[in-house]
Formats: C-alpha cells, structure tokens, sequence
C-alpha cells in the first residue's frame, strides 16, 4: 500500500513523504521515504510522492 505524506514547512512550502506497507498483521512492514524538493500545495507533494512510489514498484528487483 503506498501512502502519501505531506507536511507544511515553517517557510510555507510541503515536503513530500511516502509509506510503503507491505505484509499483514504481525508481519506487516512499512519502508518511509523522504523526499528533497519542496513544493507550493500540498497536493502537489501527494502527487510527487505516489509518482516516486510507483517508480520504486516497477524497479525488477527491488533492494532489501
């Protein structure tokens, strides 16, 4: 499941954020990535952060 994260910054700006939740229960595992850029809505940084996740997705074999 991915699940974008935004968050205002002290100068107005939204960083980006995303959760990867993989598993179920007691063996569910989430990977939290954060992102450089910032942006002016925080939609914009939603956006940013599921276009990242997807990439990751669609990596051959994804990194331990």
């Amino acid at each position: 499941m991915l699940s974008p994260i935004t968050r205002q910054t002290d100068s107005g700006e939204f960083a980006a954020s995303l959760s990867i939740r993989s598993g179920r229960g007691a063996t569910s595992h989430d990977r939290v990535f954060r992102f450089i850029p910032l942006f002016a809505t925080a939609q914009a940084a939603a956006n940013y952060a599921i276009d990242q996740g997807l990439g990751y997705l669609r990596q051959p074999a994804l990194p331990a």
